[in-house]
């Protein structure tokens, strides 16, 4: 079993739609450090999605396309030790309103990640694991109808994650649980408002603590079980900019628990395919005019091709159901997304 189609091939299809569980896109995953010996990895993704207020005049077509990009290295580095650097971009949105009273609205948020991790086996089957993680965030909005901009630096802070994995690679079993912390920023940059004051303006945000639990089975002959379940602490998470007189630019009320579930099947000794269904519940109340959906379930199918004996290429299609919403002034209904990625894994 130990060859079996494993859960980091699903791994280029876990990025996210912004939805009530937030701005949440990569998932934080790191399953990368689980491949075996020295590798790297990069994935790259494009999401459409189509967010439409129902009459779909009243507010346009607020989802904008998005890419998303992730990078890793790992390195056995002795005396059970590997090390591990994953670039992602975790958080973000972006958004703008075509028509109805918030015709000319857009706001964005980018962020990108560098994580060092340090993973230690401490028996055959157990392995424990940790690092820090380097985080950038940066911010734009503009609301016509309020007289305000807002353009911020580029924010730096840091954080850390600690994990632990048991394995049992003869019937390709594995259980990884993950703890991501919290990590503030200061977001200082220029606001334009009819509130009165200065032009520069600082404010703080805080990106939300998580828990990662990610499983995978062999359950028959080449034939894989695998899932997740992802905690986000959306509710302390709120960007309130000094002079926006709408209070609250984004926040959510309610922390986000996500599942994904999946079968993963080996076909021949070069292709593997995939295929999984994640979940994420509505929250039901007020969603901000900056993120307006709610839950949803999505369906990927992928595949993986070994090219050679060092070289393994996966691919793969999301759709996203988006939970209907309701914002301040406008219903959104009938929602979705697509998001199609690919990934290259070299072992040296």
């Amino acid at each position: 079993m130990k060859n079996v189609f494993t859960a980091g091939a699903a791994l280029l299809l876990t990025t996210s739609i912004a939805s009530a569980g937030g701005l949440d896109r990569s998932g934080q995953g790191i399953g990368f450090i689980f491949e075996e010996g020295e590798a790297a990895f990069g994935s790259f993704a494009l999401v459409s999605p189509e967010i439409s207020s129902n009459p779909e005049a009243a507010a346009g077509d607020t989802g904008q396309n998005y890419t998303s990009l992730s990078f890793g290295y790992k390195k056995p580095v002795g005396n059970g030790l590997e090390l591990s650097i994953i670039v992602d971009q975790p958080f973000g949105a972006d958004i703008a309103y075509g028509t109805g009273p918030l015709a000319g609205t857009e706001a964005s948020v980018t962020s990108s990640a560098a994580t060092g991790i340090l993973r230690y086996m401490t028996s055959e089957n157990v392995s424990v694991y940790g690092g820090l993680r380097l985080q950038s965030l940066r911010g734009e909005a503009s609301v016509p109808a309020a007289g305000y901009t807002l353009d911020t630096e580029t924010s730096y802070g840091a954080g850390y994650l600690v994990g632990a994995a048991y394995e049992r690679p003869e019937i390709a079993l594995r259980v990884a649980l993950t703890y991501n912390s919290a990590i503030d920023h200061t977001l200082a940059g220029e606001e334009a408002s009819p509130i009165p004051g200065g032009p520069v303006t600082d404010f703080d945000v805080t990106t939300p603590q998580s828990v990662n639990l990610d499983f995978q089975s062999g359950i028959a002959a080449d034939t894989l079980l695998f899932g997740s379940i992802r905690w986000v602490e959306w509710s302390e998470f709120d960007i309130t900019p000094a002079r926006y007189a709408g209070g609250s630019l984004v926040d959510y009320s309610e922390d986000v628990t996500t599942y994904t579930l999946g079968l993963g099947r080996r076909f021949s000794d070069v292709f593997s395919g995939q295929f999984s269904v994640s979940y994420e519940e509505s929250q039901g109340g007020i969603a901000p005019n900056l993120g307006p959906t709610d839950g949803y379930i999505s369906y990927s199918v992928g595949g993986e091709y070994k090219v050679n004996d060092q070289t393994k290429v996966r691919g793969g299609i999301r759709y996203v159901d988006i939970g209907d919403a309701q914002t301040q002034y406008f219903a959104f209904e009938d929602n979705s997304a697509i998001a199609v990625g690919a990934s290259v894994v070299y072992t040296f």
